[in-house]
Formats: C-alpha cells, structure tokens, sequence
C-alpha cells in the first residue's frame, strides 16, 4: 500500500514505537542489510566487486550488514571514523573499478556542516563516477531540507527505509536522491503517521484493473473521443489515440484537423478517425473525451477561437470525463464545472505556471502547493503535475508521488502517451467508479513502461513506450 512520506521526527516517534514493541534495532539492521543487499545484487553480476563504505552509526551498521548477504559478489568493506585516514585506502579501492558503492557514511542523524575531510573524501566518491546505492538518506544530505551540509554523495538509487522523508522529494535534493525507492518490510511497527503526500507502490495495483465481465463487449468499455493533432503535430494525435487502445477501451474515435487527416488515418487501423468539424457532434456512445495534444499548429481562419469556445463547452458542460492536455490547458475556464463529472488537466512545470500566471521555478519549489492552487482555480479538478516524481491529486485530500520513470521519458510525445492512456482507461465506466486509482494506474504505467524499455535497450523511442503502456506488472 502507498506510503506516508515523512520528516525526521516522525522518523524517531516511528522507530521508538518500534523499539516500545519489543522489535530491536539490531534485527532492523539485518533486515535493511538484506534489502540493501538484495538491491546491490540487482544492479551488479556475478563476481562484480562492491565496495561498502561504512560510518559509525546505524546508518554504517546498516551498510555492514549488507556483506553477509551479497553472495556471488566480490566484497571490500571500509570503516571510515576519521576520513582524512581512508583517503588513501579509497582510492586503491576505486582504482579496482568496483561496479557498485554503497554508501553508509551517514544517516537522516546528521545534523551539522561536514569537516573538509569529510568533504574532500565524498566528493573523491562522487568525481569516480561509480553507481552509489545510498542506503535510507544519501550521505550529507538534510532529510527534512533536501539541502546538504556542504557536500553530498550522488546517489544513482536511494533505498530509504520505513517511507520515505520530505526533504528528498525537493528539487534541490534530486541530484543527490537520484532514484528514490521505498524499502518497508525491515521490522518496523505499523507507521503511526499520516501526511498530505502519499508515496505510491506497486502493490497499490494489484488486482488492477478488475478483471472484466466474461460477456463484455465492445459497448461495455466505453468509447474514447480524442481532439488532437494539427499541421506540423501530426504525431501527438497517432500517439494519443495508440496509447489509448492500449487501455483497450471498446471504441477509440479520432477528431483530426482536415490537413492532416489523410496521413493521421494512414496510421490508424482500429481506430477510427474524422475530421474535426466547427459545428460538430460525438457519437452517442461517447464516454470520455481528451482534448489537446498537438494542437498548437491550429492555422485556419478562426478556427482557434472556435477551438477554445469549443473546449470552454467541454469543460463547463459535458457530462463525461473531460481530460485536457498540451495547448487547450490555455483554453479551459476557471471556476466550477458541471457537478459530479470529471475533469482532469496533465500539465508539465512550464504549463503549470503558466496556468498559475507564474514561473518554474516557483511551481518546482513547491509542487504540491502548485498542484493545490491549479485544482483550486479550475473547480477542484484533478491534476497530473507531470515531471520528476509526478503528482497525482485535487485542491483538498492526499496528493499522491510516483516513483516509476526516468529521464529518458524527456522525448517529444511522452505526455501525448500518458494522455492517451489516460483518456482510455476513463472511457470505462468500472474505472471511472476510482478517478484516483484509476490516474494514478495510468501514470504508474507509463513510469514503469518507460523503465522496462530502458532496461532492455538504450535507444528506445516514443513510439517504443506507446508499445509497452498497460502492459507492465
């Protein structure tokens, strides 16, 4: 189940409730030490060596108990008190080209600027350029703050233990965090704690969606209608509407501007595909409608404004889901909305402040806040604030993190897949029962597609992730 993400403090009352229990911090250990372990095991090979760095606290007894489950592995365990001695030692261990390190310097107990020795000796680990598994906090680093004590491992993964704490999910931690991951079975009681964010986990969807009715058919999984694509952005509609029959709702309708009409439907088999009319109707079966992908090239006289009156209709009107992406976000009213319909917008932080009339900067200072404020002025809809760890919630409630995804979802038509996905799981009825759930799915989906094929290949492509959404477990 989805996490609670949590300071320092709570961090502490969590683990003296532990410790009240009868579990003891010893047993903690070892089972960290076999989740580390068992993470190491994954990112290295048979005979690879992994050197452990390992500090004076549970932090370092956590990174010495990984040595007794890293079988199959080559092992070069350091104790480092007083750094300024173990400069030399870590450099004839890096000179062994060790394929991983775990970092143990120092845990979420750090509480005070770093010495030069301890500065010069984690930025020596950092310059190497050696994968680190940083294991609950990347050394240096202020959980609650996100900033560091003048100087901070650089962690590919960090395994944080129990939930994970506050100040990794700010953008001036995401260099150090790297990928954050959520290590909860090591012993601890149930976590005493709520928060306004929640980090999801897989185990959030098992089960998911339901299994459908044995005589379903194509009527019974609700009908797609997609807005999208202009000349020059031809791309985002295909890859809109593909992704949307990988949610295999019944039917999937393209509305195309009439230029590109002929090499949209081209590319489209089961799908169908129309011309966007000024004056036009959706099919009665209409069950959800996505609107905005690749519509920035609009060029036709007046066609934007009729557009956005179009879009404003959608939003303020329609009975069914409304999800809006890419350049409609510009035309979507605020205020309220049709009483209990759904209505979803999935803007980027370039987007996202310009709905909130701001900057970047300031959207990606606080997330979370943007989040609240852009739901807040659009009728308390829901919002996708996409990027690093996407945010998933509405003005009041939990606000949901994802983990899954990586940097090379960067490519044009990324969105325009998570759109789609979105807009064809929506379409179902069963799956408009949990609008949270259901998004949530949808963008978990589309972080682990992404993950999937950076495993298996380095140079895969958007089109590659149209492939592969919804079919991740």
């Amino acid at each position: 189940m989805s996490v609670p993400v949590i300071n320092m403090a709570q961090m502490r009352e969590w683990e003296r409730a532990t410790w009240a229990a009868g579990q003891t911090e010893a047993e903690v250990i070892r089972r960290v030490g076999k989740r580390v372990a068992r993470r190491a095991r994954r990112l290295t090979r048979p005979n690879d060596l992994i050197l452990i760095l390992a500090g004076k606290g549970n932090n370092g007894g956590d990174a010495r108990a990984t040595r007794e489950f890293l079988d199959g592995r080559k092992v070069e365990l350091l104790h480092i008190a007083a750094p300024e001695n173990f400069l030399p030692a870590l450099e004839t261990a890096l000179a062994q080209k060790p394929a991983l390190i775990i970092d143990g310097l120092f845990g979420i107990g750090l509480n005070r600027p770093l010495d030069y020795g301890w500065i010069k000796l984690i930025q020596r680990v950092n310059e190497s350029k050696i994968p680190v598994l940083s294991i609950d906090v990347p050394s240096g680093l202020n959980a609650d703050t996100g900033k560091n004590f003048g100087a901070a491992i650089e962690a590919a993964i960090t395994l944080t233990v129990g939930a994970p704490k506050i100040g990794m999910l700010a953008q001036a931690a995401w260099p150090f965090v790297g990928r954050l991951e959520v290590s909860e079975e090591v012993g601890l009681a149930a976590c005493p704690h709520k928060s306004e964010l929640s980090w999801t986990q897989p185990e959030d969807f098992e089960n998911f969606p339901p299994c459908r009715a044995v005589a379903g058919h194509k009527g019974s999984f609700g009908h797609l209608a997609v807005i999208a694509g202009s000349l020059g952005f031809h791309g985002a509609s295909v890859l809109a509407t593909r992704a949307a029959q990988r949610a295999q709702p019944g039917l999937v309708t393209l509305f195309a501007q009439e230029k590109i009409y002929p090499v949209v439907a081209s590319q489209l088999q089961s799908a169908m595909v129309n011309v966007w009319k000024r004056e036009m109707q959706f099919p009665k079966s209409t069950s959800a409608i996505l609107i905005g992908c690749g519509l920035a090239g609009i060029d036709l006289p007046d066609l934007p404004d009729k557009m956005k009156i179009f879009t404003k209709w959608l939003w303020n009107e329609s009975e069914q889901p409304v999800i809006v992406d890419a350049t409609a976000l510009d035309w979507i009213p605020e205020g309220e909305f049709l009483k209990n319909t759904i209505r979803v917008v999935t803007p980027h932080p370039g987007e996202a402040a310009h709905l909130l009339k701001t900057t970047v900067p300031k959207v990606q200072a606080d997330r979370p806040q943007a989040l609240r404020e852009i739901s807040k002025n659009f009728g308390n809809c829901w919002v996708v604030l996409k990027g690093h760890q996407t945010l998933i919630g509405r003005s009041v409630g939990e606000i949901f993190v994802n983990p899954s995804g990586n940097p090379h979802l960067a490519q044009g038509g990324s969105g325009d897949v998570l759109a789609g996905f979105i807009g064809g799981l929506l379409a179902q009825k069963p799956l408009q029962a949990d609008v949270e759930k259901t998004i949530r799915y949808a963008v978990w989906q589309h972080g682990n597609a992404a993950d999937g094929l950076q495993a298996s290949r380095a140079n895969w492509v958007v089109e590659d992730l149209a492939d592969k959404i919804g079919n991740v477990r």
